[in-house]
């Protein structure tokens, strides 16, 4: 075999191995201390809870997760993880709580948002609006 040969069979096994660690990562668990999973939402999930979820969204989630929450905003290509959607069954099944606590500590690309928005109750219509993208 000719170097150049040898050397672009190497680079694509190296960028193909690349890939396949990305995607690993991408999919790691993001573990919920127990007293999260097993909080429940003190706000009503009503008109009023939900509106306010969605002008937080819109503000602090929509660049990332996309308007109806499938990780498709503008800026989810630059991630290193994925945005993941929201409408999908394993999101949808995760407690209020622990959807209250992975909006409030953040991790990796995503941001804790508990300091930018430090009203509990208004992370937890943020809650109430994802709720909203069950497919």
């Amino acid at each position: 075999m000719k170097p150049l040969v040898i050397i672009a069979v190497i680079m694509t096994g190296m960028l193909g191995a690349s890939f396949t660690f990305e995607a690993f990562q991408e999919k790691k668990p993001w573990p919920v201390p127990e007293n999260y999973k097993n909080m429940k939402n003190p706000v009503a999930t009503d008109a009023a809870s939900i509106a306010e979820g969605k002008a937080l969204w819109g503000t602090h989630c929509k660049s990332c997760h996309g308007t109806k929450g499938m990780g498709d905003g503008p800026k989810a290509a630059q991630l290193k993880t994925e945005a993941g959607d929201f409408t999908k069954a394993d999101v949808q099944g995760q407690s209020d709580g622990s959807l209250f606590y992975k909006t409030s500590e953040g991790r990796d690309d995503m941001p804790g948002f508990k300091k930018k928005i430090p009203d509990a109750d208004e992370r937890w219509s943020i809650v109430n609006y994802m709720r909203t993208f069950k497919k």
